[in-house]
């Protein structure tokens, strides 16, 4: 007979939408959390570390990990019980970080997505890899990106080391599951966006609400007619829970597929934040892309799922949730 609680290990567990899932799996079942700080922080997961079905360990997947080792996941009994589930989201995620971080963006998606299959094959574990859609590369025409697409993407440039990287990634663990037979998923995840984003992460919501709370401009690197797409993190994160619940192996795309003009969002954050922020246009940064639209048409019809947050009540979220931890931020500065 199953046991109730399912042992399952979130690797990048402190980062953005690693945080979100560790507090929505703590609720029925023991959660392992691993990260390395690289680029997330404790604070995403500080309120869980009393909770006796959440632990912790700082850990670089590159490097092999072996549960068995730590005394603290005793209570869970892994050599006995397992792993039951593992999510693999370990990897530098901000636009900005491309250039920061090149080799331990590729050695994430090679020696990391390694390290985590081996986990799972180990252990029998289904593994759900969390894939992007830079794995597309930019839209040569106007359209959703289908998961047939197989992209168009520049193998040497400035965000190679992350798009390669994630197209790499996708390709050894469909490489594991015909080798070991092991449940291995891939999701492909489009623009997402919430509370627990970092201010300085360098990504287009977190800059703009950055900028608007401080009553700077707000710069657009583009133009007018760029766009892009919003999924909020809650329902993000029942897209991904349907996934590892479901017999569905992917890549299945995950994202909004309402496609908005980006400088109506950054008047839609001004308005919310009550800024008095202009909006500049400035040239695409060297390492910028356009954003594609997802077709989700397999999320919808497989498992049910479809985004129903609007960019108003999501963006009202993340700027209170943005404006208390700039206060933080500040007090301990003064302090």
């Amino acid at each position: 007979m199953e046991q109730k609680k399912r042992n399952i290990l979130i690797i990048g567990g402190a980062g953005f939408i690693g945080s979100h899932l560790c507090f929505e799996l703590v609720k029925q079942h023991n959660v392992i959390c691993v990260d390395n700080f690289s680029t997330s922080t404790i604070e995403n997961i500080a309120p869980l570390l009393e909770n006796a079905n959440f632990k912790f360990i700082k850990h670089d997947i590159t490097e092999p990990l072996d549960l068995e080792s730590y005394v603290e996941l005793a209570p869970m009994k892994v050599p006995y019980v397992g792993i039951h589930e593992i999510y693999n989201l370990a990897c530098p995620t901000s636009p900005k970080q491309y250039n920061a971080f090149p080799i331990d963006t590729l050695l994430a998606n090679s020696h990391g997505t390694k390290n985590a299959l081996d986990i799972a094959v180990k252990y029998k574990a289904k593994i759900l890899h969390f894939s992007t859609s830079a794995v597309y590369g930019e839209p040569l025409e106007q359209g959703p990106f289908p998961e047939t697409y197989w992209g168009y993407i520049d193998p040497l440039g400035p965000r190679s080391p992350y798009n390669e990287g994630k197209r790499f990634a996708e390709t050894m663990v469909t490489q594991y599951r015909n080798a070991f037979g092991i449940d291995a998923k891939i999701v492909r995840i489009f623009n997402t966006y919430g509370p627990r984003m970092r201010l300085t992460d360098g990504r287009m919501i977190p800059d703009f609400i950055s900028q608007a709370l401080k009553n700077e401009p707000i710069g657009i690197y583009g133009t007018e007619k760029d766009i892009s797409t919003f999924c909020y993190i809650t329902d993000m994160i029942e897209g991904i829970t349907r996934v590892m619940r479901s017999s569905e192996q992917g890549p299945i795309n995950l994202g909004s597929s309402e496609s908005l003009p980006v400088v109506d969002i950054a008047r839609l954050v001004i308005k919310l934040a009550e800024s008095s922020s202009d909006i500049v246009l400035e040239d695409p940064l060297p390492y910028s892309a356009k954003q594609g639209i997802p077709d989700i048409t397999i999320a919808k019809e497989r498992l049910g799922w479809f985004p129903v947050v609007s960019p108003e009540e999501g963006l009202t979220a993340t700027i209170e949730y943005m404006r208390g931890s700039r206060s933080v931020s500040m007090d301990e500065v003064k302090l």
